[in-house]
């Protein structure tokens, strides 16, 4: 009896190891069966890729032949567009837009390289928003101030710069308007990313931090972590002109960190031991694409910016009256700076101004003819919110 009951226990060990088996057998065949459809749709992928950019060498060819721009903006946003109202998931719209920008920037090198000028340093913000409408493969070309990345375009030593021009925390960038108004380029688009901070140091105890280095305005906005996390340490925070020089610093110098940008943290290999440290997930970065001689068409979702200088806008009514004209024709005003003059002693400004719409639409178009003499017009562009 006893000897039956074991065999039966062998038995049914026996039955559970080949059930084992077979069941492992039938997931390595799901799983290769899988990786061969994906093998596939890869294979096709290749082939549909080829042949798009076959067609964009072809649109190359006749845009060489009649000296038009190469990268259109308002083209990529109605693809774009046009791909999000027939997706079905599973990939959402910011997946479809990333590889489609890639999409997009593989084809204009094919096209016509292009270089690209950004605020710098590498790793920065402005980087990571010229990333994100020119592609990883572009050529880019970092500048050390705004004005220099203005003169790179001017000069013809980029064909396009990236700066940044507000931040829905801190403001306008004056620099970035005052040089709208004093040079002549045109923009070309915006691009608008979110900001987020993290906190990188070789450092494992934050007592043994003696220094943390950063830009001003990303210590205002991480100013609840520093103070949750160092507060009662002795921690000196020590202002540099850029996050990504902060985490070259944190790199080199030990018992140190720096708040900076994860591609930053990753540049320069230093560890990120906080990630996402800035107080508010809604702080957002509006950049700037520049160019010369830039013209885009109407895409239907389009905002224009003007400089407007008014003559004796000391005089009471003259800017009311010059807004009243944008009411009167149902455009839509989104933003007005003042910036000053700066010419004779008085105090007088001229005006940076947004709206929606285009320029070429009847009401807008209208409006500037009837201030040739007054407004400066800087580019209609389609708009990203």
């Amino acid at each position: 009896m006893q000897r039956t009951f074991a065999k039966y226990c062998q038995l049914l060990l026996l039955a559970a190891h080949f059930s084992l088996f077979a069941a492992n057998c039938s997931l390595n065949m799901t799983l290769q069966t899988l990786r061969d459809q994906i093998d596939s749709l890869d294979d096709q992928l290749l082939q549909l890729l080829n042949q798009r950019m076959d067609y964009v060498r072809q649109v190359g060819e006749l845009k060489r032949s009649t000296n038009a721009i190469i990268y259109r903006p308002e083209r990529e946003r109605q693809i774009l567009d046009r791909v999000f109202t027939q997706n079905k998931g599973p990939l959402n719209q910011a997946a479809i837009e990333a590889i489609f920008l890639e999409i997009f920037a593989a084809a204009r090198n094919m096209e016509l390289p292009e270089r690209v000028a950004f605020l710098g340093p590498e790793g920065s913000f402005t980087h990571q928003a010229a990333e994100s409408r020119f592609g990883a493969i572009s050529a880019y070309t970092a500048q050390p101030t705004i004005r220099s990345v203005f003169e790179s375009v001017e000069t013809g030593r980029a064909r396009f710069g990236v700066v940044p021009i507000e931040n829905n925390r801190e403001g306008i960038v004056n620099e970035t308007i005052d040089l709208l108004n004093e040079k002549d380029l045109m923009i070309a688009a915006e691009a608008e990313i979110p900001v987020h901070f993290t906190f990188a140091t070789q450092t494992e105890n934050l007592a043994d931090i003696t220094h943390i280095y950063s830009k001003d305005i990303a210590f205002r906005q991480c100013s609840k972590f520093l103070n949750d996390s160092f507060d009662g340490l002795k921690a000196e925070l020590v202002p540099v002109e850029s996050t990504s020089k902060a985490a070259k610093m944190a790199a080199q110098q030990p018992n140190t960190a720096a708040i900076c940008s994860h591609i930053a943290a990753k540049l320069f290999g230093v560890p990120v031991l906080f990630d996402n440290i800035e107080d508010s997930d809604l702080n957002r970065t509006r950049f700037l694409l520049l160019a010369k001689d830039f013209r885009n068409q109407p895409s239907g979702r389009d905002k224009t910016t003007l400089i407007a200088r008014l003559p004796n806008t000391n005089s009471p009514g003259v800017l009311a009256e010059f807004l009243q004209e944008f009411n009167t024709r149902g455009i839509n005003l989104t933003k007005i700076e003042s910036r000053p003059l700066r010419e004779g002693a008085t105090f007088r400004y001229w005006f940076l101004i947004e709206c929606e719409g285009h320029a070429d639409e009847p009401d807008l178009h209208e409006v500037l003819n009837h201030h040739t003499a007054d407004v400066k017009w800087l580019g209609s562009y389609v708009r990203v919110s």
